[in-house]
C-alpha cells in the first residue's frame, strides 16, 4: 500500500492526477455527484487509514466549496496519518478586506470554515498573501507557480515580461529572471470593479514578443488594456499568461481580439490550460 494517497475533487481532475504522479502516490477513487434536489454527495472509495492524505479541491465556484467541505469531512472518518488540503484556486481570495460597514471579510470566512479539518493547507498564487495569516488551527502556506509559468514561456519563446500593474511586479520579476529576459510594468488605475484605466508608460517593446504575466484573469479588462497599450508601443506579439484562468463574461473571446495567445495553468482546467502547477505543489509536500 502506498504511504501517500491523493484525492481529487471534481474541479481539478488533471491536476490531481499530475500531482499523484509527481509524488509517486496513489490516486484515490471517489464518487462525486448531485442528488435530484441539487445537494452534493461525495464518497471516498479507497481506504485512507495509516496514510498521508492529500486532497486537491477548489473553493470556486460556490458549489465546489461545499464539495471541498464534504470531502474534508469524509476524510475525517478515516485514521489517516496526516491530511494536507491543496486549494489550487482559493475562491473569495479577492474579498480580503471590508470596504463598507456590514460586509463580511469573505476570504476570512472561507478560512474559518476550512481550517478545522487539515493539518496543512497549501494554496497556489493566492491573490492576497494576508489570507494565509488567518489560518490559526492548522499550518498554511502559499505555493508560487512562477517557475512553471517561466518554463512554459521559455518553451514558447518571449523577449520581454510585463506586469499589468505595479502591484504584481514581484511575480513578473521572478518569471523574467527564470526566463532570462527584461521585465517592466504598466501603470494601472482601477476606476471600479469593471473599469480599468491603463496609463502609457515608456517600455521598449518594439518588435518584441511580450508576455503579460498575472495571477488571475477574470473579466480580462486589465489584460486587454495592457495588450492594446503594448501593441501601440510596437510589440510584435502579446501573450497573456496567468496561473488562474477564470475568464468571466466571455473574456476569452475579447482577449482573442487583442492577444496572440492566452495560457493558464491547471488550477482551473479550461481550454487555455497548457502547463501544470503540480511540480510546484509537490515540492512543498515531498
Amino acid at each position: 500500500m502506498s504511504i501517500m494517497i491523493v484525492i481529487g475533487g471534481s474541479s481539478s481532475p488533471k491536476l490531481s492526477a499530475s500531482l499523484a504522479n509527481e509524488l509517486g502516490a496513489t490516486l484515490a477513487k471517489t464518487d462525486i455527484k448531485r442528488f435530484p434536489d441539487g445537494e452534493g454527495y461525495v464518497r471516498v472509495l479507497d481506504p485512507l487509514d495509516g496514510q498521508d492524505v492529500v486532497l486537491v479541491s477548489n473553493t470556486y465556484p460556490d458549489e465546489k466549496m461545499i464539495e471541498t467541505l464534504l470531502l474534508c469531512d469524509a476524510i475525517e472518518e478515516f485514521e489517516y496519518k496526516r491530511f494536507t488540503l491543496v486549494i489550487p484556486y482559493f475562491g473569495y481570495s479577492r474579498q480580503d478586506k471590508q470596504f463598507n460597514p456590514g460586509e463580511p471579510i469573505s476570504a476570512r470566512a472561507m478560512v474559518r470554515a476550512l481550517e478545522v479539518y487539515p493539518d496543512m493547507v497549501l494554496t497556489v498564487d493566492i491573490h492576497a498573501d494576508s489570507t494565509i495569516e488567518w489560518f490559526e488551527t492548522c499550518d498554511a502556506k502559499n505555493v508560487s507557480g512562477h517557475l512553471e509559468i517561466a518554463n512554459k514561456l521559455k518553451e514558447i519563446g518571449v523577449d520581454f515580461i510585463v506586469s499589468p500593474d505595479e502591484g504584481r511586479i514581484r511575480t513578473a520579476e521572478k518569471v523574467s529572471k527564470d526566463v532570462g529576459v527584461p521585465c517592466d510594468y504598466l501603470v494601472k488605475d482601477r476606476i471600479d470593479g469593471n473599469i480599468v484605466r491603463m496609463e502609457p508608460k515608456s517600455i521598449d517593446v518594439s518588435g518584441k514578443r511580450v508576455a503579460i504575466v498575472d495571477d488571475i484573469i477574470s473579466t480580462g479588462g486589465t489584460i486587454i488594456k495592457a495588450s492594446n497599450e503594448l501593441k501601440k508601443l510596437g510589440a510584435a506579439s502579446v501573450i497573456a499568461a496567468c496561473t488562474h484562468g477564470l475568464f468571466a463574461n466571455n473574456a476569452l473571446d475579447r482577449l482573442g481580439m487583442c492577444c496572440d495567445n492566452v495560457i493558464s495553468s491547471d488550477t482551473i482546467e479550461n481550454q487555455t490550460t497548457v502547463f501544470s502547477v503540480a511540480p510546484a505543489i509537490a515540492r512543498e509536500i515531498a
